[in-house]
């Protein structure tokens, strides 16, 4: 049986574009390769936010999920220092 890797959690609830964005890019650079990031948020606008910068940056955006107005995101940290 195998686990989930462990998660760090960003709560950025109640911060506009482009807050939790550049909160949750300071927090994956403090994380080793392969960690996975949960952001949770309630900006609308997090979604398109979200996408872009991982399909920019090189992390992987792995799972999204809403649930009584709070938009989670779980960021996997890309493996090497620079965007490919």
């Amino acid at each position: 049986m195998t686990t989930a890797p462990p998660e760090t959690l960003l709560d950025v609830r109640g911060l506009a574009c482009p807050m939790p964005v550049l909160k949750a890019n300071r927090s994956l650079r403090d994380l080793p390769p392969g960690a996975r990031l949960r952001v949770l948020a309630t900006d609308k606008a997090s979604v398109a936010d979200f996408q872009s910068y991982c399909r920019e940056t090189g992390h992987a955006l792995i799972a999204f999920t809403e649930a009584s107005g709070v938009l989670s995101f779980v960021i996997r940290r890309r493996m090497n220092a620079t965007p490919a």
